[in-house]
This record gives C-alpha cells, structure tokens and sequence, in this order.
C-alpha cells in the first residue's frame, strides 16, 4: 500500500496540467490521509511540495516558504515521545510529519466533499488560512532553509501567466474564448457534478480573469442600463443562461458571492477590473429580479458599515438597483429599501436621484408599482422636495422636485377614491402660512384633489378642523378662490361640512384663527347661495312655452291656416310681410346661385393667380411670428403666473385699513339687506304663489286637468288681445287728438 500511495504522489506532476488547483489539494489531502491510516503513523518519505495556480512541483516549495499569500509552507516539527518510551525520530521525519498532519487540514473519508469556492480562487483562500494555523519549527541551526532555494521563487513568479490589458470592454468581449470557457465549464461539471455552486462561481471567475479593461466608474452612469451586459454575443449569453439556470438553486448564494467578492476586489490597489462579476449580476437579475430584494435589511446594513467608503456603497447600490432595469416594482422596493436612507449623504444622493429618474424614465407604465408606496414613503419625498436647506443640494432639489409628481401617482395607487383620506392629515399638518410658496401650492392642490377624489376625505377634515384651524383657514381660502373649477360634486358636499364649522366657531368663541375660518365659511356659502339671474333658463322656458302654445293651437283648430295664431298673424298684416319678404329673398337667392355658378371658376383662378403667392407668404410669416411670440412671451406668461399670488399677497398687505373697514360695512349692510329685506320679499313671492295656485284650484273645480289649463290659456290670450288692441286703439286716438289741435 505504501509503494502505490508513493506512486500515487510520483505521478501528480506529470498530470498536474489537466487539473484545477482545487482538485490537486484535495487529492494530496485524501493521499496523505490514506497513507496516515495505512502505515499507522510511519516516517513518510520527504517530499516538498509548491503550488501555483497551475502546477504542482516538489522542488519548489522551498522557495515559497516565505509567508506570501497563496503558497504552501513546510513547517517542522520533531515528535514528541509517547508514553512506550519509543525512540524520538530524527527531525527530517518530523519535518515530514508537519507537512503532512499539520499543514493539511484532516478530511473524514466517509464525508462528502462540499465546494465552497471556485477552481480560482479557493485555493487562495485555503492557503491563507493554513498559514495562520501552521505551527512555527523549532529554533535550531541544522531546520534552516538552504539559501539555494531563492532563485526558484523567482522562477515561479516568473512563470506565473499575465491576462492580457484591454483598452475598453468591447476589446476585451472580442478577446474572449468563448469555446476554452465551454471547456472549463465542463470540465467543472464534470469534476463536481452534484456541486453547481462550484460552476456559477467558476464562471464568474473565469469572466472576470479574461475581461481585464479599465472599470474606474462603479455606477456606469455613462452607459447604458444593461451595460456592460448588453456587450455580450449570443454565444455567450446562451453559455451564462445555460449555467445560471443549471444553478438556479444557488443563485441567491451566488449573487452574494459576486456583490462580495467585487467588495474584497476594491480593497486591494490594484484596481482589478470587475466585469465578470457584473455581467453575472444582470445576468442573473435579468431573469430573477426578486434575488435583490429578499434581504434588503442586510444589505442596507452592509452599505451603512462602509459608509465612509463611497466606492463600495455605489457598488452595493449599482448591484441591487439592476433588477428595477427589469421589473418597476423591484426597483421601487431597492430605491425605498435602500437608496432613500442615505439621500442625505452627499457622496451617494446624486447617483440615488439619477437612478430614480432613469428608472421612472424607463418604465411609462406605472401601473405595475402601485402598492409599493404609502405615506411612510411619499413624505420624506416631499419634504426633501419643497422644504429648502435641506441635506441636498439645489440641483438635486429641483430634479427630485420633476419627479415628484411620478412618485405621487405611484403612492395613491390604482384606486385613490379609497385611499387618499390616509394621506390628507399629513398633507392638512403642513399646510402652514410660514411654509415656502411652492410647497404650499402643492400641499394645497393636493389637499383639494383629496376633497375631490375621496369622499372620507371631508370627514376626516372634520375631525381635524380643531386642531389645525390655521391650516384650515388656508385651505377654505384656496376653495375659494378656484370655486369655479371645482367638480360639481365636491361644491355639493361641502355645503353640510361648512355649516359643520360655522357650529364649532360658535362654539369655539373669538379667536384670530377661529374669526378668519368663520369668514371664509360665511364667503364659501354666501357662493354658494349667489348663483346670479338665469337668463338663459328664462329664455329657454319662454321658448317652450311659445312653441307649446302655438302646437296646442293648431291641434286644438285643426290646421295652421285655422288656428288663433294664424287669425293674428294675418289680421297684424306680419303674415303678408314675411311672405313677401321670403318671395324676395327666394328671387335674390336664385339669382346669386346663378351668378356664381356662371363666375366663380374666372374670379377663382384670377385670385389664385394674384392672391396666392401673398396668402403664402403672409402664412409663413405669420407661423414665424406665432414661434417667435411664442418664445419671447413663455419667460413673461411663467413670470406672471409666478409674480401674480405674489402680487395679490402684496395687496392685501398693503392695503390701507380703513378700505377694509369700508370693504366690511359693506359687507354687513348687504348681510343686513339679505336678512331683513331679500330674505322676507322672497317669503312673501312665496306665499303669493302659493294662494295664486290656490285659486288656480279653485278655478278648476279643485282639479287641474289638461282641459282647464286649455281654457285658461285660450281665456288669457284672448283678455291679452283684447287689451293690447284696446290700448292700441286709445293710444291712436290719443295721436290723431294731438295731430288735430295742431
């Protein structure tokens, strides 16, 4: 057995080059352990062994064993003598017995092997490990290294290969071997074929190896959002689609390893490209965006212990922020989860609020993020908008304040007639006198929008007109004045909430809030009670009261040429007149028709002729005048539409008292005329009617009936007859009298 296992040993470096470094260690280590169990601890033949990433030489190690990173060291280490009272053995076999027991760690054979790392980069970190835990030789003359062993370090290093340096990515992509990464991917299939954790990760590290090109941006703000994935061919999209489904199970795991390991990658000064690993993000993201949101708790986490390291943080935030790319709802979750806590750190909220915007951007449709957002989220939002001297900066400011609009849509969601009224105390609590103009222009719109949309809106309201009775007062004012282009609905329901108030200012006694409130409540009712004289219900009721007595008069008489109106109309003589008028008008209008007819293609090739050209040249013109008004009066329509509150907010402050005082005598002596005077005539027109329709009844037998009302009508229009002709014939007389005496 020992002969074989020596063997064994023999023949690794002549098939050393086929094989991964991960292979190679756990092959010395499963050796080493049967040969343990085989010879019952006897002395092993020295063998020194040095690992690079490729090949396994025992003449080498001695060179390595100077502490760096990534090699295996020979520690020696003399036997202590058991209980039996054996000899001790010589210390070249101690050495031997380092390198062997203490150097490799002890593996159970009945154990399954578990691949935690990759191929590339395992070995590292294994190697790393064992250094720490190597016990130091003892310190005698005759166990120092022989100095003949440094120039083959130098060998080593110098034979360690270079990746190639690109210029860009897309030199790099073409640079790959698509077919030797198929073949690593099989042969890592192949060697662990229950372990496709090893083959996501061997991929990655295989990607990220090749494509060595400048990466000095962590957030590639200046590319495109699927960069640098989008450089990819087919051939090797369906490679990466190929292993990542194969590894669907792990690749939770696997996207941790990728975020983690291009975190490590930053901390060294060489500034490693990290491709590789954010190919295999998107890639895996692409497809399942919801791996970025299972743990955003941690991850915040994460970003929040390097938030001294920018770098790092926009490498967390570009990482998890690529599945919003491919699906809104993930996106928002990320943005909330992670980006809107640290939008006050100056480092990061510029990438944070351009991420918002390209996200928003790239997704029209914003049905699919409804119910992301609440009130928890909308309020930061708006306070980091509108509220000035704020943690960001102006720029940002005004970009956030473009977005909002977007966002707020996404927080009332896909049915805000049921979920505003959550919103409106928050928005009511800010709606202060001393808050900015825009903000109160906002809070105030959407106060009204609100009260429109969601009826439960006035009811909440209600039950908090005590306590912000300030901001009450503004928003009364604000209904006010855009009364008329309230919905219909809205001026119907107010009218039970305002006289709610006009109760609690009694009740409430005088106060300067309380009387301006109760003001406003007297002004919104008194627009709602003054709706102006209907001229055009007027005239629209005598127009069908003249053609229903007109209809009923020739159903009543039979025919037109038989009826009353008839009788009038030509006994007037207006019968004759519109006849006469209608023939002359039918003459005129024959002979226009033919005069057009005989002249119209002359005159209108004659003025195509001469008038063309001019008409357009003047229509030219006149397009270039409308841009050009259009351009230089935008800058004054904005200025008036900002300068106008500002100006009526002068007016009032500056406005001499005493025309107040005259504004409010006014004000009571039309209150006094309403109540005493207006209020009582109506009363009193009232109450005339009603006996008028009384003896209307009365008149009829107690039944009005359509024959009543006939003979009514027929006995009123001819009474009114009679009268007009009666006054007709007196006013002449009274003429022909006067022409007489003269």
């Amino acid at each position: 057995m020992t002969s074989s296992v020596q063997g064994s040993r023999r023949g690794i470096k002549t098939s050393v080059g086929c094989l991964s470094p991960a292979v190679i260690i756990h092959s010395l280590q499963t050796l080493t352990t049967v040969e343990r169990k085989g010879k019952q601890n006897k002395p092993i033949p020295e063998t020194v062994i040095s690992v690079n990433r490729y090949t396994v030489d025992p003449q080498a190690m001695a060179s390595a064993n100077n502490g760096s990173v990534g090699k295996w060291e020979v520690v020696k280490k003399g036997k202590k003598p058991n209980s039996t009272g054996e000899k001790k053995p010589d210390k070249k076999t101690g050495g031997r017995k380092a390198l062997s027991e203490s150097n490799l760690p002890r593996i159970d054979p009945s154990a399954p092997i578990k691949m935690a790392e990759t191929i590339y980069e395992g070995f590292e970190k294994m190697a790393k490990k064992q250094n720490k835990e190597q016990v130091p030789p003892a310190p005698e003359p005759q166990q120092k290294k022989p100095k003949e062993s440094k120039p083959a370090k130098k060998s080593l290093i110098n034979d360690s290969p270079k990746p190639n340096r690109y210029r860009n990515l897309e030199e790099a992509i073409r640079g790959l071997d698509v077919r030797e990464l198929k073949q690593q991917l099989e042969k890592s299939q192949t060697l662990f074929p229950e372990n496709p954790s090893v083959w996501v990760k061997d991929l990655a590290g295989y990607l990220n190896s090749k494509l060595t090109a400048p990466d000095n941006d962590p957030t590639l703000s200046t590319y495109a959002h699927d960069y640098p994935y989008c450089l990819a061919g087919k051939e090797l999209r369906a490679i990466i689609k190929n292993v990542l489904v194969k590894g669907s199970e792990t690749l939770q795991d696997f996207f941790d390893h990728c975020l983690f390991t291009m975190l490590r990658e930053q901390d060294k000064q060489t500034g490693e490209s990290l491709h590789g690993y954010r190919i295999c993000i998107q890639a895996i993201l692409q497809d399942k965006p919801k791996i970025a949101t299972l743990n955003l708790a941690d991850h915040l986490e994460l970003l929040r212990s390097h938030q001294n390291r920018p770098v790092k943080c926009l490498t967390i935030m570009w990482a998890l922020g690529q599945a919003g790319f491919y699906d809104l709802s993930h996106g928002l979750q990320v943005w909330l989860g992670i980006m809107l806590p640290v939008l006050g750190m100056k480092s990061l909220s510029s990438y944070a609020i351009a991420y918002l915007e390209r996200l928003l951007m790239l997704h029209s449709n914003l049905t699919k993020g409804f119910g992301i957002m609440g009130p928890k989220e909308l309020f930061p939002l708006l306070d980091f908008a509108y509220m000035p001297k704020n943690a960001l900066p102006t720029s940002l400011q005004e970009q956030l304040k473009r977005l909002y609009p977007r966002l707020k849509v996404l927080a009332f969601g896909a049915k805000p007639e049921s979920t505003l009224h959550t919103y409106f105390p928050s928005f009511l609590s800010r709606a202060t006198p001393n808050c900015p103009e825009p903000m109160k222009r906002e809070l105030l719109n959407s106060l009204t929008e609100c009260l429109s949309v969601d009826a439960h809106s006035l009811g909440v309201w209600r039950q908090l007109y005590t306590k912000y009775l300030c901001q009450s007062s503004l928003l009364l004012s604000h209904l006010l004045k855009c009364w008329n282009t309230l919905p219909l609905k809205l001026r119907k329901s107010l009218q039970e909430t305002i006289q709610s108030f006009r109760v609690t200012n009694e009740q409430l006694g005088d106060g300067e809030d309380v009387q301006e409130c109760n003001m406003m409540c007297n002004r919104i009712q008194m627009k709602m009670r003054g709706q102006g004289f209907p001229w055009s219900r007027l005239l629209m009721a005598m127009l069908v009261f003249a053609v229903g007595f007109i209809a009923h008069d020739v159903r009543s008489h039979g025919s037109f040429s038989a009826s009353t109106t008839a009788h009038y109309l030509e006994s007037s003589g207006i019968t004759d007149a519109s006849l006469q008028a209608w023939g002359k008008v039918t003459t005129y209008s024959q002979q226009g028709f033919s005069w057009l007819e005989e002249n119209t293609p002359y005159y209108y090739s004659l003025a195509v002729e001469k008038v063309g050209p001019v008409v357009e040249d003047g229509w030219e013109k006149t397009k270039m005048a409308t841009a050009f008004i259009a351009t230089h009066t935008s800058e004054l329509v904005e200025w008036i539409k900002e300068n106008t509150p500002l100006f009526i907010e002068w007016l009032n402050t500056n406005t001499p008292e005493s025309v107040l005082q005259f504004l409010e005598y006014m004000k009571e002596l039309l209150l006094f005329l309403h109540e005493n005077y207006i209020l009582p005539a109506m009363d009193y027109i009232l109450q005339g009617l009603q006996h008028a329709w009384q003896a209307f009844q009365d008149s009829c037998n107690g039944e009005v009936s359509l024959l009543c009302i006939q003979n009514h009508m027929v006995s009123f229009t001819n009474s009114t007859w009679i009268y007009l002709q009666d006054t007709t014939a007196s006013i002449r007389d009274w003429a022909q009298e006067l022409l007489s005496r003269a």
